[in-house]
């Protein structure tokens, strides 16, 4: 009896552990909003990607691409500036909220992470990321191979505390997203001309989908089994690129769009592809391309005043650093589609997300 105490103890031990996180998980919970189908449950939300997903990674890094000061977060919980490149929350935290899993999604590098929350889900997103490792280096961040060195460190992390078994089950069913890619065309390709050199743009776009490709065979031979690829968006209207290439009158950058378009014809086909080759997995792709440029095209039609500059300063130019305390922002941040020069605000962000997913959930059976 006396041998068996020490192991029992440590059973028990664990059990009590487990009975906890539970515990603490269940009290967090939102009211989803997302009807899944049949037999189908979403335990975390697991998300890579840029400035988009983005809840705070960038904050202890040394890189331009950071937003953890005023005015950023200015609509957030107690205007609270956590790293998210807009006035609230980011389509990361919509997401969990939408599938009634918790309020927010958490950077993993948070340094108050609560280890209770890697069951339900964390976000491994760096702004000024890309699928080409040459965009992480343009502007210092954590590239995509970081991003999965990362998510190797949070399996064994959450194997440790779960055990093995729950930890198989919360990444076969967990819902990953990836958000990458804009970078990569607009700052990479186009702005800066580093790839221009060496390729084509078709030939380009078929670099960055052999990339994902690769990334998404990663997740999968980890024992991810649902993944949910976001489109490039319509990098051409956003109100820095019209600055900057959109002429006097800062029209949308129809060449920047049409690459887009042509990138993410042949990303969904890749998915299209990779699907075919892993049965067992489910990748796939989500268009938020065409909401997004009818929303900032007809824009007083869905309730906005301003789709061409952010509420941020001028709006035309204003970023990261160049978005700060020393400026002003607009009067009714309602009125607006983009926050800053680059990223749309949390009403966008919430109006596309929930319709979004309920499209493509069903897609998960």
């Amino acid at each position: 009896m006396l041998k068996g105490l020490p192991s029992s103890i440590c059973t028990c031990t664990k059990l009590l552990r487990l009975t906890m996180l539970l515990l603490v998980v269940s009290c967090c919970k939102t009211k989803g909003v997302i009807k899944l189908p049949p037999n189908v449950s979403i335990p975390a939300v697991l998300v890579f990607g840029d400035s988009i997903m983005d809840t705070g990674n960038n904050n202890n890094l040394v890189t331009i691409a950071r937003c953890n000061f005023r005015p950023y977060g200015e609509d957030f919980h107690g205007g609270v500036p956590t790293g998210r490149f807009s006035n609230g929350k980011v389509p990361s935290d919509f997401a969990v909220e939408e599938l009634g899993i918790k309020e927010l999604l958490p950077a993993y590098l948070d340094p108050n992470l609560h280890p209770s929350e890697l069951a339900t889900g964390v976000n491994f997103a760096s702004g000024g990321a890309g699928y080409d490792p040459m965009t992480a280096k343009l502007q210092p961040c954590i590239d995509l191979a970081g991003q999965l060195k990362l998510f190797k460190e949070y399996i064994g992390k959450l194997r440790r505390l779960v055990g093995k078994d729950r930890t198989k089950f919360i990444l076969a069913n967990s819902l990953v997203l990836v958000v990458l890619g804009s970078n990569d065309i607009s700052n990479t390709y186009f702005l800066s001309g580093a790839r221009q050199k060496e390729y084509d743009f078709p030939s380009y776009a078929d670099l960055l989908v052999s990339l994902a490709s690769n990334f998404f065979k990663e997740l999968l031979g980890l024992g991810v089994r649902r993944i949910g690829v976001f489109s490039s968006p319509p990098v051409g209207c956003v109100p820095f690129q019209r600055t900057m290439a959109g002429g006097i009158e800062r029209q949308c950058v129809e060449h920047y769009n049409d690459a887009v378009v042509l990138f993410n014809r042949k990303l969904q086909k890749g998915i299209n592809s990779l699907n075919q080759h892993f049965p067992n997995g489910r990748i796939v792709y989500f268009d938020i391309y065409n909401p997004l440029l009818d929303i900032i095209v007809n824009s007083q039609k869905h309730g906005y005043e301003v789709s061409d500059r952010g509420c941020c300063g001028t709006g035309i130019i204003e970023v990261t650093y160049l978005c700060n305390h020393f400026g002003t922002t607009c009067p009714n941040v309602l009125d607006y589609v983009f926050w800053d020069s680059f990223h749309p605000t949390e009403g966008i962000y919430k109006s596309l997300v929930g319709p979004i997913l309920q499209k493509y959930v069903y897609q998960f059976k």
